[in-house]
């Protein structure tokens, strides 16, 4: 049975249809992959500033162009023979800071207003850490591990048309809290699909 997905592959085909000129034209620049990376930082520090102030179409664009980095930085290390495990460490170490910032934007936002998000927003926040430590703990036992509803890709997809419209008068707010509702429960059930998925192939390699 085909596993399901919280976004279609096509999808995200498209979207890398639609920036393929601009990565080339980085990658005939010889960018260096770093410059994108820590660009994202940048636009996620941004995103964080706008959601603490409740801009929440603002910080969704910022989110926007921070996930584009996201694609970009990998694709130009391959293509200009930069890849090492050096850049790929401080490329998920980027990441992690970023979505903690996108988070905690949000977070300092509601404090005051609603105050059960922000135990909404930490929930979230340990999810999608959980998420990739899984990952990273199943490759250190020699295992592919890249199952569950929300990775990082439907997480940052999500949070981004979740606080785009965000800006929609009366219902905006609204629509914010659902989508944090969405990520940090299907976040930690992504967890739960990944403990499960690693036990099956140690299992697998046990029986062989």
């Amino acid at each position: 049975m085909a596993e399901l997905k919280l976004i279609n592959k096509h999808w995200i085909t498209g979207y890398d249809m639609v920036i393929e000129p601009l990565a080339k034209f980085l990658i005939n620049l010889r960018v260096h992959p770093h410059i994108i990376t820590f660009t994202g930082l940048l636009l996620s520090i941004l995103a964080f500033n706008f959601f603490r102030q409740g801009a929440f179409f603002f910080g969704g664009v910022m989110v926007v162009l921070a996930g584009t980095c996201d694609r970009l930085d990998g694709r130009l290390a391959r293509d200009t023979n930069r890849s090492s495990k050096f850049g790929a460490l401080i490329d998920s170490t980027i990441d992690r800071y970023s979505e903690v910032l996108v988070f905690l934007g949000l977070a300092i936002f509601f404090h005051d207003k609603y105050g059960y998000i922000v135990y909404l927003i930490i929930l979230a926040i340990t999810g999608s850490f959980m998420v990739s430590y899984t990952r990273a703990r199943a490759e250190g036992l020699g295992l592919e591990c890249k199952v569950g509803l929300m990775q990082r890709s439907e997480r940052i997809t999500y949070l981004a048309i979740g606080t785009l419209l965000g800006s929609i008068p009366k219902i905006g707010i609204l629509i914010v809290i659902i989508t944090l509702w969405f990520i940090a429960i299907l976040a930690n059930v992504t967890v739960i699909q990944r403990v499960v998925h690693i036990r099956n192939q140690l299992k697998k390699q046990e029986n062989v």
